[in-house]
């Protein structure tokens, strides 16, 4: 079975439709995988790279500060305890790993469901092509205006310099080929706006 989805035409001629396999665009939304999915991706960007010193990572202290005894203060081995100024923690933060473990047919089964459920919510607009001769910000947003795609998300087939520096300036559009689509950057924008070329690279990485 196939879904059928318009083609939009960006230069004013007539659009057209586009045939798309069921298997990536007609799925049933499963919010709870799409949940885990999500989840997962936000916590694997996660540098987790804070870190804190230990009494034995904190630098001096090598010398007993005073003797054991006579000295009628409380014993102590080394200035680097977590009770002097400068010593280091008690429990100082470590470096952690935020990973989540998501199989890759998880994680696939999760895409086919987000962007079925963007074709569901006409939030998913193809566009026959969106090539541009130089870089220039304002035919852009003009195109995406004309697409009633405010904050939108722009997949390409391929990498385009000129698209990519045309959309720079604009805050509320980001630019990424087909191959690197994730489940955050589908579900953040208020339209995706994909290029003929892209959904069927898309179809076929997901079949």
């Amino acid at each position: 079975m196939t879904v059928q989805l318009k083609i939009n035409a960006t230069d004013g001629g007539a659009g057209g439709n586009i045939d798309l396999s069921d298997a990536a665009f007609g799925r049933e939304y499963n919010e709870p995988l799409v949940h885990q999915v999500v989840v997962a991706y936000q916590a694997g960007r996660r540098a987790g790279t804070r870190a804190q010193k230990n009494r034995a990572a904190a630098r001096g202290g090598g010398a007993k500060p005073w003797r054991q005894k006579g000295s009628g203060r409380s014993r102590a081995g080394t200035i680097r305890s977590p009770i002097f100024r400068g010593g280091g923690l008690a429990f100082p933060a470590a470096n952690k790993d935020f990973s989540h473990k998501v199989n890759r047919k998880m994680y696939r089964a999760a895409m086919r469901s987000i962007l079925s459920e963007l074709h569901r919510q006409e939030r998913l607009v193809v566009v026959d092509q969106l090539a541009m001769e130089q870089p220039s910000t304002r035919q852009l947003a003009a195109t995406l205006e004309s697409l009633d795609a405010g904050r939108a998300l722009v997949v390409l087939a391929a990498g385009d310099r000129n698209v990519e520096l045309s959309a720079r300036n604009l805050a509320s559009v980001a630019v990424c080929a087909s191959g690197q689509i994730d489940p955050v950057s589908l579900i953040s924008y208020d339209k995706v706006v994909v290029t003929a070329d892209a959904a069927r690279r898309i179809d076929e990485a997901l079949q």
